[in-house]
C-alpha cells in the first residue's frame, strides 16, 4: 500500500494535480489557500488586493509581533474597499478553492488547516474527496484518525478553535495507527520555525494520546520550516509531511 500525504499546499494547484501520482490514495492535511506569502509578498489575497508593498509591510509587523499596529493597518486597507471586506475574502477563497479542488486527485482523505475555511469545502469537494475531523477512516487495512484545524493565536486565523474543542476530536478519534493532525504534538523541537524563528502552538492533547496510545505513526504539518522534522515517542514515529507550496512533492508512506 502507497499512500501521499501532504500538508500547508497554500494555492499550490500545480504540484497538488501530481500529489496522488503513483499512490493508492493521497492525505491532505489542510492549508489549502494562500491568504499571504511570507516568502513571496506579491502572492496571496492580500497581496492580490493591496499590492505587493503593502503586503511586505504588513508582514513586517506580523513578524514582529506587533499585532495590534498590524490589525490596525489592516482595518485601514479594508476600509477602501466597497462593501463588506468578508465579501472579498470570501470570492478570493472561493476562487482558490475552485481551482484546488479541481486538481486534488481522488481518492483523498482530508482534514481542515488553521488557514482554511471550512463551511466552503462541501461547495467543492468531489465524490472521491473523503473530508474527516475528529473521525477515522480505514485505508489499507489501517486505521487513520483526523483531526483538524489549529489552536488559538495572537495571529487569528480563520479555523482556530480551543483547546478544549481540538482535545474532544483527539479523544473521539481514540485508538488509531496512523494519526493525521494539521499541527505538530506540543514537542518544542517540532514547533520551532527556523526561518520565520518563532515557536508555533502545538498540541498538548495529540502528545498525550501519542504517548498512551502509540500509533505507529503521528503525521502532521503547519510548521513550514522546523528545527526538526522527525522525532520519535516510543514507538511512534512523527513526522512533519513538509511545506508542499515550497517543496512540491508528497511525503510518502508504505507498508
Amino acid at each position: 500500500m502507497r499512500v501521499h500525504v501532504v500538508s500547508d499546499v497554500h494555492g499550490r494547484a500545480d504540484a497538488l494535480a501530481r500529489a496522488g501520482d503513483g499512490a493508492d490514495a493521497l492525505i491532505c492535511l489542510g492549508d489549502l489557500i494562500l491568504f499571504i506569502d511570507y516568502e513571496d509578498n506579491a502572492q496571496g489575497i492580500f497581496a492580490d488586493l493591496f499590492g505587493a508593498a503593502k503586503a511586505e509591510e504588513f508582514i513586517a509587523l506580523r513578524t514582529a509581533k506587533r499585532f495590534d499596529e498590524a490589525r490596525a493597518m489592516s482595518a485601514a486597507l479594508w476600509a477602501t474597499l466597497d462593501g463588506d471586506p468578508r465579501d472579498h475574502i470570501e470570492r478570493n477563497v472561493r476562487k482558490q478553492y475552485q481551482a484546488l479542488f479541481e486538481a486534488m486527485p481522488e481518492p483523498a482523505y482530508l482534514t481542515y488547516g488553521n488557514v482554511d475555511v471550512p463551511r466552503l469545502w462541501a461547495d467543492y469537494t468531489k465524490d472521491g474527496h473523503h473530508v474527516l475531523d475528529g473521525q477515522t477512516a480505514e485505508i489499507g487495512g489501517w486505521r487513520f484518525g483526523f483531526v483538524g484545524g489549529g489552536l488559538r493565536t495572537p495571529y487569528r486565523t480563520p479555523y482556530e478553535i480551543s483547546d478544549e474543542e481540538f482535545a474532544a476530536k483527539v479523544a473521539a478519534v481514540g485508538e488509531v495507527d496512523v494519526l493525521c493532525c494539521h499541527i505538530p504534538p506540543a514537542v518544542p523541537e517540532l514547533l520551532y520555525d527556523t526561518v520565520a524563528r518563532r515557536f508555533e502552538r502545538g498540541s498538548e492533547a495529540t502528545l498525550q494520546a501519542i504517548r498512551e496510545t502509540q500509533p505507529r505513526y503521528a503525521l502532521f504539518g503547519h510548521v513550514h520550516q522546523p528545527l526538526y522534522q522527525r522525532t520519535r515517542i516510543g514507538r511512534t514515529e512523527c513526522v512533519n509531511v513538509g511545506h508542499f507550496r515550497g517543496k512540491g512533492v508528497p511525503y510518502i508512506l508504505e507498508w
